[in-house]
């Protein structure tokens, strides 16, 4: 018998000539998603009544006007029309929401505590 050489072909050679698949990284979500400016044209546009309470608990009720990167323009019916920093502002939402929440609740619900203080 005699040796037999064994020809293995050059792994690196065959992967040399072809392209590699790229393993691409996830992408971060990206940083503006323009949700807030939604928001602000779709209540702009049908002029919904909002409130707007501020860091100090003052409620605002009007509607959006006109809003930028760092402020709205708040209009109302008695009294003079705002410009609100949005960094005062604590949160916001649309006036037909109280009404929403006051006919949920139940009738007598609003005395339950006055009985035992007396």
């Amino acid at each position: 018998m005699s040796n037999r050489k064994l020809i293995r072909p050059d792994l690196g050679e065959k992967r040399a000539g072809e392209p590699r698949a790229v393993t691409r990284r996830k992408q971060s979500p990206p940083e503006q998603t323009n949700a807030e400016e939604f928001y602000y044209l779709k209540q702009m546009a049908a002029r919904t009544p909002m409130v707007v309470v501020l860091d100090n608990d003052e409620e605002l009720r009007g509607w959006i006007e006109w809003y930028d990167k760092g402020a709205i323009k708040l209009n109302r019916h008695s009294g003079p029309n705002l410009l609100i920093p949005k960094h005062s502002i604590r949160y916001l939402f649309k006036e037909e929401e109280l009404r929403r929440a006051g006919r949920r609740r139940t009738p007598g619900a609003e005395g339950e505590g006055e009985a035992e203080g007396g």
